[in-house]
């Protein structure tokens, strides 16, 4: 299959070009496993809002309402997104219990419904805009007049894509176009090129992600949970998404309060999985605490088996193969002051 042997093709590019941006953007990582230690911030995605024939992808108003009665009520700190990323591009601290927020797709739910409550709450967010159904004029979607209204009042204008769905199966060329397309529109209709990325569904593989550096993106963002940190790569950010089923009070204070897992030596280093199950393993920084305490939950299998292979380095046991489609494995390690240490993965398994 083209694709495939593509994937295949791209992947010791992929990791040269990522050592020869990393000073451009980010800092490199060091040789030994990253420090826990600097600023960090969590990233929440939402898609709809208030939508109950959708609750895979939408969340309740009041659930929403929820959330932020927390962020303006709690001790964090809201900021816009591209100010989170420049300080991790250049390595300035952060207040702690930094948030941040995205919506995905533009629907017409967060215009109408997310829009009016983050402004009274006084909170930033980032709109990640599928460029097809606003052409469309799906009513089930924005207008470019009401995205360039968002702009003009100061939200973050980023990238998801022609559409919503994935571009993991699609040729390296088709994938090309799409993002040039998309870029295209955001030229002709907002005046500039976007430079912030969300992968649609959340699902990417290491030949996308050079696609999308190849575009000119500075950051893009999965759906894998996570913490944002100054050594994570800035193509595969993760984010936690936020719908009804996961959507609770509690989960969101959870969410809100983690802490990174910072890891180096990440296996497999592409999440189109051609090993099923994935021989997962990592090293982990320094400074996360007690690293015994270590646990990771493979999705549909519960928690996995751990094997310490050297003092720092883990390996997950998973013990069975994943069925295709998405799959995840979330490991955790709480600290001494009740928080948690959080690392997700996401893995794409094929037909």
């Amino acid at each position: 299959m083209p694709f495939r042997r593509a994937v295949r093709m791209l992947t010791a590019a992929v990791l040269s070009v990522w050592t020869a941006l990393a000073p451009a953007s980010w800092p490199a990582a060091a040789e030994s496993a990253p420090s826990a230690s600097g600023a960090s911030a969590v990233v929440f995605a939402y898609d709809r809002f208030g939508e109950d024939q959708n609750p895979s992808i939408s969340i309740r108003l009041d659930q929403f309402e929820a959330h932020l009665n927390e962020l303006t009520d709690g001790d964090y700190e809201v900021l816009p997104l591209p100010k989170i990323l420049e300080a991790l591009r250049n390595g300035k601290p952060l207040p702690d219990r930094t948030v941040a927020i995205t919506i995905d797709e533009a629907s017409r739910s967060a215009y109408a419904e997310a829009w009016p409550r983050l402004k009274a709450a006084g909170l930033p967010f980032t709109l990640f805009v599928a460029t097809d159904a606003v052409d469309r004029g799906s009513p089930a979607h924005m207008t470019w007049a009401e995205i360039r209204q968002m702009a003009a009042a100061g939200v973050t204008i980023g990238a998801l894509g022609t559409s919503t769905q994935s571009l993991v199966p699609r040729s390296p060329q088709e994938v090309a176009a799409d993002l040039r397309r998309m870029s295209d529109r955001f030229q002709a209709e907002l005046g500039r090129r976007p430079t912030l990325f969300a992968y649609p569904q959340g699902e990417y593989s290491l030949a996308v992600r050079q696609l999308v550096v190849d575009q000119g993106f500075v950051a893009a963002f999965g759906q894998q949970s996570g913490v944002l940190h100054g050594q994570a790569d800035p193509w595969s950010l993760p984010r936690f998404v936020m719908n009804e089923t996961y959507g609770s009070a509690d989960r969101f204070e959870l969410a809100a309060n983690a802490l990174p897992l910072p890891v180096s030596d990440l296996t497999p280093d592409d999440p189109l999985v051609t090993v099923n199950p994935p021989p997962l393993g990592f090293t982990i920084g320094e400074g996360v605490g007690d690293s015994s305490k270590l646990a990771c939950f493979a999705a549909g299998q519960g928690r996995t088996a751990l094997e310490r292979i050297a003092e720092d380095r883990v390996e997950v046991r998973i013990k069975d193969a994943f069925p295709p489609g998405r799959a995840r494995v979330n490991c955790t390690l709480p600290t001494s002051d009740g928080r948690w240490r959080w690392l997700g993965v996401q893995f794409l398994i094929p037909e």
